[in-house]
């Protein structure tokens, strides 16, 4: 079909088995829109040749004038009979008495010609704008060329454009049928066409075959034979033909709609790749230079370039709006030096800018004067842009979305180019529009994303580099792909009896939800921690709470308990990717072979924990799969360059995490979260820890104070003997006075503090309580809590455990 010229058909292939058993050929179509006062507002060429009234004859008369059906034609009538009284559906359509498509076949008595039998649809239009119906027409006869009774079979109808191959460029012919007109009313009627059915030639009950455009290679040639006839006509000085004088318009004015519709397709196609502000912004700015523009710069609202929410209402004179992109044909750095990316500034309200961003429409300036360059000029400190700007036409076009300017962009053609007119404006703000919604999905995503990274990050702990006989080193890498904010996470835990406890999880899944469970479980372990549960115990508790919270809640997690005075480590597996142990000895690396268990959250699976001797200097590594996994290799590569990279040598424990790092990125493919953790196993040495079993007699207090204050002297800590003294004494007498039959322990323990431990057999754990002038009791952990840097209580097998802390002093 050629728009507004003639308008031809290829009925392609069915929709039943795929083959071509519907009609073939090129086959003149007609295209007539009726306006809302039913008069004819447009009449193509190939109306013209099918009903026998010239363009100028039929703009402005009624329809029902120009359509002068006679009938309809029924299945099973020949095509000799007569009909008598207008065709119902048809005459319906025309008093805008249907408010859905109707098609049909209508015997027509056209001027100088034998009565026509015509296939026709009718579409009515909805929305602003003065079109109320679409009606589209062809000769029934041509579609066999000529042959009747094949014609005969055949009767037009509708269907959805996806139920035929090639169903995208379908939608795309059909602006080719339409008249001229701006880009948002086609791409409206377009829409409409397509929800309300696609036209289609019913050859059987099971064959249809849509009606579509097809150029072919002869269009081409037509249209150049076409151009050549009128260039001879005219250098003749003869009158155009008819035919000519009506293709000429109409073939040059649908052209350029035409273009604009390829535009705006080309364009769509390549902004909105990526969820990615930055390169979102990008791909806007480089689709429209240099076909369409040749300077492009785009401001967004600060706001907007942070990641941020902001109020709602019209921008004003002191909104800051960033300069984000800025694409140009011109030579290299001429507008980079004069106006940088990465600038922000508001602007005043005589501006066609702040027009602009206040209206939320288009602003054509046709041409800018020396004076609208010199206020443009006076918003730049100290830099003239007015020869960049002066006597070039210019475009601001909004970015909207959901009624709310994002910013916008300044468009710029050469003195040379043609003024940006008033289709330039409406193909400018359609080509904005869809920018807009791309810019403000890619601005909630990056608003989403940095709100998951914003609980991830307060979630994840500020681990001390230093434990009781351990000295620890993390990463944490985002992931690389959507959705990149994960659940991985690792902690430390401080243990009763100088222990630490270490930790490292995975969360299955992406995304905010699974930051949340993240942070529910990491604190559910620091509490169970806190309670000195035993690995294997804390994983099966960790289990059933992930059960508690949901079906969903799944993830795996690794749990190892140091004792630097006892010179092991204790280890339960939920699920997750084995430690690597580091000999110090030797240098020697090895994957732990640890019963896996199940991830927390299944369920119903029991935990084993597993004891591993270790001496003073290992290093033990973990870390989530994230790191060590790549799609489409054996993790079993993965793991091995783990084990390889964490026994290389290092200056520091920072150093040896970034080793192991880049080792495993150096394969490339990552795509998930890292979570890593490094402890380096420095034991505590016998000489810094002294035990002693004290009776149960009350007069064990004064001895408890008498050791003590030895040993604390003897370790060179005689600032610290008078507070050591009192605290050992307060802890060893409610010891002394609770326990029942087993030996009170007192432990010293000399590391980054000085640890004080006291264990008897009575299980019933001791609170801080206000104790009051008349009160016997409650005074001595009042003491211990005001005196010590730290203390608390843990049970043990045999009962439980009360333990303090005092500062070593400064050296």
């Amino acid at each position: 079909m050629n728009r507004g010229t003639d308008r031809d058909v290829l009925p392609s292939r069915g929709a039943g088995d795929g083959t071509a058993t519907g009609p073939a050929g090129r086959i003149p179509l007609a295209v007539v829109v009726v306006d809302r006062q039913g008069l004819i507002s447009h009449w193509s060429s190939g109306a013209r040749r099918l009903f026998g009234v010239a363009r100028q004859e039929a703009i402005g008369r009624p329809a029902v004038d120009l359509l002068p059906v006679t009938g309809m034609l029924p299945e099973d009538t020949g095509p000799e009979a007569a009909y008598d009284g207008p065709g119902p559906d048809l005459e319906a359509s025309l008093d805008a008495g249907l408010s859905y498509p109707a098609a049909g076949r209508a015997r027509l008595a056209a001027a100088g010609r034998d009565r026509v039998d015509v296939l026709w649809w009718a579409y009515p239009l909805l929305g602003p704008g003065p079109k109320r119906l679409l009606v589209l027409a062809a000769d029934a006869h041509a579609l066999h060329g000529g042959q009747e009774p094949a014609a005969e079979r055949i009767t037009p109808g509708f269907a959805p454009h996806t139920d035929f191959p090639g169903a995208d460029a379908l939608a795309r012919a059909l602006p080719e049928i339409l008249p001229h007109m701006s880009v948002g009313e086609s791409t409206g009627i377009v829409t409409q066409v397509l929800e309300l059915g696609y036209p289609v030639l019913e050859c059987s009950r099971h064959d249809r075959v849509p009606v579509t455009p097809d150029w072919g290679v002869p269009r081409r040639a037509e249209r150049q034979a076409r151009r050549d006839r009128i260039a001879r006509a005219r250098a003749a000085g003869e009158p155009l033909p008819e035919e000519l004088g009506d293709d000429e318009g109409e073939d040059l004015e649908h052209a350029a709609v035409r273009e604009r519709l390829e535009f705006l397709n080309e364009v769509s196609s390549k902004i909105g790749t990526s969820l990615d502000l930055a390169q979102t912004i990008t791909e806007v700015s480089r689709a429209v230079v240099p076909r369409f523009t040749d300077v492009a710069c785009t401001y967004l609202r600060e706001q907007v370039v942070a990641g941020e929410e902001f109020r709602d209402g019209v921008p004003d004179t002191t909104t800051l709006w960033h300069r984000v992109a800025l694409e140009h044909t011109d030579e290299p750095g001429r507008w980079e030096d004069v106006v940088p990316v990465g600038e922000a500034m508001p602007f005043p309200a005589d501006t066609p800018f702040f027009q602009c961003m206040s209206t939320g429409e288009p602003v054509v300036v046709p041409r800018v004067t020396e004076e609208m360059g010199h206020a443009i000029a006076a918003q730049f400190d100290k830099r003239d842009i007015r020869p960049l700007i002066t006597h070039r036409s210019l475009l601001i076009v909004p970015l909207k979305a959901r009624n709310v300017v994002l910013g916008f962009m300044a468009l710029m053609r050469h003195p040379e180019r043609p003024e940006f007119n008033d289709m330039d404006r409406v193909t400018g703000a359609e080509l904005a529009a869809r920018a807009g919604l791309v810019l403000d999905n890619a601005r909630m995503y990056t608003y989403q994303e940095n709100v998951a990274e914003t609980l991830q990050d307060s979630m994840l702990p500020r681990i001390p580099a230093r434990r009781a006989g351990c000295d620890i080193a993390t990463r944490y890498l985002p992931g690389t792909r959507r959705g990149r904010v994960g659940g991985d996470w690792f902690d430390s835990v401080k243990l009763p009896g100088a222990r630490t406890a270490l930790v490292v999880g995975d969360v299955m899944g992406h995304g905010l939800n699974s930051a949340a469970m993240m942070g529910q479980l990491r604190t559910a372990v620091q509490t169970m921690a806190a309670l000195d549960l035993p690995p294997a115990q804390l994983l099966r508790t960790l289990d059933d709470l992930a059960q508690r919270l949901g079906d969903t809640y799944l993830a795996t997690c690794l749990y190892a308990v140091y004792d630097p005075i006892a010179g092991d480590l204790r280890l339960a597996n939920a699920g997750h990717i084995p430690p690597v142990l580091v000999r110090a000895e030797d240098g020697r690396s090895e994957l732990l072979d640890l019963p896996t268990g199940a991830p927390v959250g299944v369920g119903g699976v029991p935990f084993e924990a597993v004891r591993v001797p270790v001496r003073p200097g290992d290093r033990l590594v973990m870390c989530t799969d994230g790191l060590v996994e790549v799609r489409g290799e054996d993790i079993g590569v993965g793991l091995a360059t783990l084990c390889a990279s964490a026994a290389h040598p290092a200056a520091s424990m920072d150093d040896a995490c970034d080793t192991i790092i880049r080792a495993l990125a150096a394969r490339g493919g990552r795509k998930d979260d890292v979570a890593l953790l490094m402890a380096r196993l420095n034991g505590i040495a016998p000489g810094d820890v002294a035990e002693w079993h004290l009776g149960l007699s009350p007069a064990e207090a004064g001895r408890a104070r008498a050791l003590v204050s030895e040993q604390v002297r003897a370790w060179g800590l005689d600032t610290l003997a008078p507070s050591a003294e009192l605290l050992v004494s307060e802890l060893v007498t409610n010891a002394v006075r609770h326990s029942h039959s087993r030996p009170v322990a007192l432990r010293l323990v000399r590391g980054d503090t000085l640890l004080c431990e006291v264990e008897d057999d009575e299980h019933e754990l001791p609170t801080l309580r206000s104790a009051g002038p008349a009160d016997e009791a409650g005074r001595g952990l009042l003491v211990v809590s005001t005196l010590a840097q730290a203390w608390g209580t843990s049970r043990t097998k045999a009962g439980k455990s009360v333990w303090c802390e005092l500062a070593l002093p400064r050296r």
